[in-house]
């Protein structure tokens, strides 16, 4: 199976080497939006330990080499070091969901006084034997969760999928700040530069899948150049 890969259009300054902006369509945007919803266990598992800005990285092989002996006997460590996205449905332009992982069933635990006892039945749990909140027992009774089927996950009236309507083009800054584009917003952008000859200009358009995206995801942790540090810094 091909590599998904998404591509925009870059405008560099070739004079300072740097990107000023690139104009990019609805599933580029759609990607960089839907970072927000990856979890911080899923992007230090992205990203891998050693490469995380800062101690989260340490927090994460902290709980990883934990002894189960150390944990709570209905806590499961495996919730926060694989998180699941909990909108999937919203995120299926992110290049990262598409990392390898196994598939496995989704399972929940309900309370077995549930049959005979209403206020039971509102209680589910990802954790076997956990404690009813209503009569006290244990949730054991396996209960699968079913997904919605990929059409329904458009919009409301039968729309696009994602975030982020498809017939507009999106002016994407080097920080990965992101507005509608415009003639108007272009020449304001131009003149925020400070660019008085076009002729240092170059348009170059790029393609990126999910090794680039891993590193967008791993400069906009720590920088405000993101497109130049990505796309310019070993390239040009």
């Amino acid at each position: 199976m091909a590599e998904k890969r998404m591509s925009l259009k870059l405008l560099i300054d070739t004079k300072a080497n740097r990107v000023l902006f690139a104009e990019a369509g609805k599933e580029v945007v759609d990607f960089l939006f839907t970072l927000l919803a990856l979890p911080l266990g899923s992007i230090v598992k992205l990203l891998s330990k050693v490469q995380m800005v800062g101690s989260i990285g340490s927090i994460y092989s902290s709980l990883e080499n934990l002894d189960s002996t150390y944990m709570q006997p209905n806590q499961d460590k495996n919730i926060l070091l694989n998180p699941q996205l909990q909108q999937q449905n919203q995120c299926q332009n992110n290049l990262l969901l598409l990392a390898p992982a196994p598939a496995k069933a989704e399972v929940y635990y309900g309370c077995d006084n549930s049959y005979d006892n209403s206020s039971c039945t509102k209680y589910v749990t990802k954790v076997s034997g956990t404690q009813c909140p209503s009569c006290d027992r244990r949730m054991a009774r396996a209960l699968q969760c079913v997904h919605p089927k990929s059409g329904m996950a458009s919009g409301v009236n039968g729309g696009e999928e994602g975030l982020v309507k498809g017939v507009v083009t999106y002016t994407i800054m080097d920080d990965l700040s992101v507005t509608p584009m415009s003639a108007i917003s272009s020449v304001t952008l131009l003149s925020k530069f400070n660019v008085k000859n076009v002729d240092v200009l170059k348009e170059k358009n790029v393609s990126f899948g999910m090794q680039e995206a891993l590193d967008l995801l791993k400069a906009s942790l720590a920088s405000k150049t993101v497109l130049t540090d990505v796309f310019l810094a070993s390239k040009e």
